[in-house]
């Protein structure tokens, strides 16, 4: 029998409910089996293919799988929660005295100096306040050519700027490419290897990779295309060799939105900022990470990571995490010890506001103290 669908309550954990089973303590039960109820219903109606979910605080977590997934540990494609993970690559350098965030990026990119580029750092580019855009505006043109990263690399070193370098917050997932760039040019090889190596398998994610991996197109959840914006395809099928589901995008690895995880390893990816000591990062570095960058401006940044309520209904500012357009969200709340994954297949743009964040509100509530 298939493991899905599973409210993880104390009475399950005691009957023997299964390998994902576990008693849940101080989240309140009313809560979570509101937030399951979410996830049943959309995935029973057949709006949304599959879903994950895992929540952990200090003395309890919930483990349930929805719809046609079966596992907490099935993998799928995460799109911009991929950032923070790239961000802690960059910043592991750093604690290794390779860059410095003030560092200018054409320090490590001689090409990328023309005009206002000169004033560009290495925390600009992860804080989302470089000038860049977010997709470049050949984005759908390269991808209909199956571009290496290097070509977008070498179209981010040349499009317009938006705006001076500094001078306020807008989300630009080229600031990322170009931070992954800088740290594959400093390690002298690819991004995704350092990644593996350096970050991912030192924190546990034994299922997570940058690009496909080890995994096969076949051993991945199937994102919901159909539902998606024009820039990433919506469905259609001259759009099927290069969408989310295409063997091209999702080896790619694209720093700002190419990985693959399951919510246990992105479980373990943020509560190792919870810890007194970081694993891998520095003491100081780890907190930098999750403190703001963008005091005054429009969105409240991390290094990689949004910050503040909004994410969680009821969270502290402390609250750090992020969310993907593929249909994923993820945070943790270090004044509670809450953490909070939930992966799925339909896209942002449809399961946002009806379930994703209704989810996270109800979750938020479930950990409140």
């Amino acid at each position: 029998m298939r493991r899905r669908d599973l409210l993880l309550s104390a009475a399950g954990a005691a009957a023997g409910a299964g390998p994902l089973a576990s008693a849940l303590g101080a989240l309140d039960m009313t809560q979570m089996k509101d937030a399951e109820a979410v996830l049943r219903e959309a995935t029973s109606s057949g709006g949304m293919d599959s879903a994950t979910l895992a929540v952990r605080d200090a003395k309890s977590r919930y483990r349930g799988a929805f719809g046609n997934s079966s596992d907490v540990d099935d993998v799928f494609l995460i799109a911009s929660i991929t950032k923070p993970m790239t961000a802690v690559g960059l910043m592991l350098l750093a604690d290794r005295g390779e860059l410095k965030l003030s560092d200018p990026a054409m320090k490590f990119l001689p090409e990328f100096s023309a005009g206002d580029r000169k004033q560009i750092t290495i925390e600009h580019l992860l804080v989302h306040t470089s000038g860049l855009p977010d997709q470049l505006p050949e984005n759908s043109d390269l991808r209909k050519a199956h571009a290496p990263l290097s070509e977008f690399v070498a179209g981010a070193v040349k499009t317009p700027l938006l705006f001076k370098p500094g001078e306020r917050y807008s989300y630009q997932s080229m600031g990322l490419l170009l931070a992954a760039e800088i740290a594959q040019r400093i390690t002298g090889e690819p991004f995704r290897d350092f990644l593996k190596r350096e970050v991912f398998l030192p924190l546990g994610m034994e299922r997570t990779a940058l690009g496909l991996g080890d995994f096969a197109v076949a051993d991945t959840v199937r994102s919901q295309v159909e539902f998606a914006a024009p820039e990433a395809g919506s469905g259609k099928p001259e759009a099927a060799a290069w969408d989310w589901n295409s063997p091209y995008w999702r080896d790619l690895g694209s720093p700002w939105g190419g990985a693959h995880s399951t919510a246990m390893d992105i479980e373990l990816f943020l509560r190792s900022f919870l810890k007194s000591d970081h694993p891998i990062l520095k003491r100081e570095t780890a907190r930098s990470m999750i403190a703001n960058h963008t005091p005054g401006m429009s969105a409240a940044r991390g290094l990689g990571f949004e910050l503040g309520s909004s994410l969680a209904k009821r969270g502290s500012e402390a609250v750090f995490g992020h969310g993907g357009s593929t249909g994923t969200l993820c945070w943790a709340d270090p004044e509670r010890r809450l953490s909070f994954v939930l992966l799925s297949s339909l896209p942002k743009r449809m399961s946002g506001k009806t379930i994703l964040d209704p989810v996270s509100d109800l979750v938020s509530q479930a950990g409140a103290s």
